[in-house]
């Protein structure tokens, strides 16, 4: 199912648009986040795919057909809720079995079905148990098995994972990733969390204040974002942020930030003005410690996070605070002064005011002084 979203506009009681001219393209098979922190728009979007909501203004197509006026029950879609909603007094295979019921097919069959379903989620051995006796894992798989019985052409996934606790997270991604390929159906996944929807998607739609700000595969949000908020929101763990200025001509541009100076060539970069006070981005994984890279700042250790396969180093240059990775072995004190370091292609440049990436592309000509 290939669906298309058209200047969708969606508000309530006539107040400002919860949801403003959104366009979005889901192709046939492909399981697309949408993602962003609460009151981003994310939910009203998915629940008018689903048809529960009515937008506006702006167009809905399922395959290329206009269904704006089409019924939820008439839109071939599966839905997994965040509260899972089994009904308690039934069992495991009466709670799969009852979408069937409701179209009317016939108990050996909808039992037959249910059975598939049950398997294919690895809960063949619970099928007589009520969800009182399941675990939340269990639960949850119950809800996705009854979701995907009827065989739905979209599946609709509404923060499904936010009720487990984090192994049971990593084996709910898995499964459902594993369930969605093998059936190939074209689903929706919302949520808060970006390392959920870093590892699950094909792709993501990064939503705020009802807007896609940004919509491409997980890792070219997190090498490309398009602007500080996209980029402060992907990432585990986020980016680190350190103010800078940048002064142009014509030709060359002059950055500024912790002591350090760059010159680039101007047409690299997306600016208007020949002053900018910009925000400079550098990731955690592209901080080294000592003098290996082109751009080298001083600082002096703050805090020692060890996390197993290494340990993450909080640094306090000048007025700000970075952290970055060493191994897991290595000696570093509390106020320990050092010298960190990083190349210029690791570096992204937003604009303090509205937040846009200016670099036009990493860069290839460093002008050196």
């Amino acid at each position: 199912m290939i669906i298309e979203m058209k200047n969708i506009c969606k508000s309530f009681n006539h107040q400002t648009n919860t949801i403003n001219d959104l366009n979005l393209t889901i192709h046939d098979g492909e399981l697309v986040a949408l993602l962003g922190p609460s009151g981003c728009g994310k939910s009203t979007t998915m629940l008018m795919i689903a048809g529960i909501y009515k937008q506006n203004s702006g167009d809905l197509y399922f395959d290329g057909q206009l269904v704006n006026g089409v019924e939820p029950k008439d839109r071939n879609i599966g839905m997994v809720f965040q509260s899972y909603a089994l009904y308690p007094h039934m069992t495991v295979l009466d709670n799969i079995a009852f979408p069937l019921k409701q179209q009317k097919v016939s108990k050996e069959k909808r039992y037959e079905r249910a059975k598939e379903a049950a398997e294919m989620v690895q809960l063949e051995h619970l099928l007589d148990r009520k969800p009182s006796q399941l675990s939340g894992g269990q639960q949850q798989r119950v809800a996705l098995a009854r979701a995907i019985v009827k065989k739905p052409k979209v599946l609709l996934l509404d923060e499904p994972l936010s009720n487990l606790d984090a192994r049971l997270k990593i084996e709910m991604r898995k499964e459902i990733s594993r369930i969605q390929k093998e059936l190939g159906i074209t689903t929706i996944l919302v949520t808060h969390d970006q390392e959920e929807a870093m590892t699950m998607a094909d792709r993501i739609a990064v939503m705020n204040e009802g807007e896609v700000i940004q919509y491409s595969t997980p890792m070219d949000l997190y090498k490309n974002p398009k602007d500080y908020f996209v980029a402060q929101f992907i990432g585990t763990p986020p980016m680190n942020f350190i103010q800078g200025k940048l002064t142009s001509t014509d030709q060359k541009a002059e950055l500024t930030f912790s002591k350090s100076t760059l010159y680039f060539d101007r047409s690299l970069l997306d600016i208007s003005t020949n002053q900018l006070d910009v925000t400079i981005g550098l990731r955690p994984h592209d901080l080294k410690l000592g003098l290996e890279g082109e751009i080298r700042m001083n600082g002096t250790v703050q805090l020692i996070e060890p996390i197993g396969h290494s340990q993450m180093i909080n640094v306090n240059i000048g007025h700000e605070q970075v952290h970055f990775f060493v191994e897991p072995n290595m000696r570093l004190n509390i106020g320990q002064e050092l010298v960190l370091s990083t190349n210029v292609e690791s570096l992204h440049i937003f604009e303090k005011t509205t937040g846009k990436n200016v670099r036009k592309d990493l860069v290839k000509e460093l002008v050196r002084n």
